[in-house]
């Protein structure tokens, strides 16, 4: 039979771990605990590890954790884990990289991605990484990827407003010939099919026959426009087929 454990904190009863045990949701906490409680009691010290699902020297080695930290040093410690590739003043210095841009002349790039800069964090910092890992600590740094619309290189913004407000005013202006041309509304259809395919259709035979159904494989798409002109009523319509 083993030698008693020394416990040398006598802050706390036993009565008052087993209170403690009793809020405590970390269940190996609440093992260790109740160890120290029965150890407290007077129970051997390998009866009161076996009825905790430990042995006698890890038991040993919670009273010393108990004696130096008194209840909250009877929690799991977790590790630290790896040490970080990049420092905290790195991982800044990244983040001011990545929004400032690059520069065409120095960096031969218009803009960055997660394999530029994987080759800058190794030269700067001589650090080799995924480029995976450059996503994951873009993630960290509060960035995310943008995909701006594509913009044309010779697009002038000034004559697209101009050609706005040009439009507004002729179609405010009266129409010398009102039956002719009045004002119009102009409306238009995003891509009407035309036929589903895997459908049913009917292809008619000679006169006299009688129509055979097949499986309608057409699969063509159409931009239906057209022009409603309120006082005549009328309606104009054209359609501009698209192969799908």
């Amino acid at each position: 039979m083993g030698s008693k454990v020394e416990i040398t904190r006598l802050d706390h009863t036993a009565s008052d771990l087993r209170a403690f045990a009793a809020k405590c949701v970390d269940g190996a906490q609440v093992r260790r605990i109740l160890a120290l409680a029965m150890v407290l009691d007077g129970l051997p010290r390998h009866e009161a590890a076996a009825l905790n699902g430990m042995d006698r020297q890890t038991l040993r080695d919670w009273v010393h954790r108990y004696n130096d930290c008194a209840i909250e040093g009877l929690k799991s410690r977790k590790s630290p884990g790896r040490e970080p590739y990049l420092k905290p003043e790195q991982m800044a210095e990244l983040r001011d990289l990545v929004i400032n841009g690059p520069d065409l002349a120095t960096d031969k790039v218009v803009r960055w991605r997660c394999v530029d800069l994987r080759a800058e964090v190794a030269r700067r910092w001589s650090v080799e990484v995924h480029e995976s890992t450059i996503g994951k600590w873009l993630g960290e740094l509060g960035l995310t990827r943008l995909q701006p619309r594509p913009v044309h290189p010779k697009k002038d913004p000034e004559a697209e407003t101009a050609f706005k407000k040009t439009s507004l005013l002729w179609c405010a202006q009266p129409s010398p010939a009102p039956r002719l041309a009045p004002p119009i509304e102009v409306w238009f259809q995003d891509d009407a099919r035309v036929g589903q395919k895997g459908g049913h259709a009917y292809i008619w035979a000679p006169r006299g026959a009688r129509p055979v159904m097949v499986r309608d494989n057409r699969h063509d798409s159409a931009y239906i426009f057209g022009a409603i002109c309120p006082e005549r009523g009328l309606t104009v319509k054209s359609r501009a087929m698209l192969t799908s």
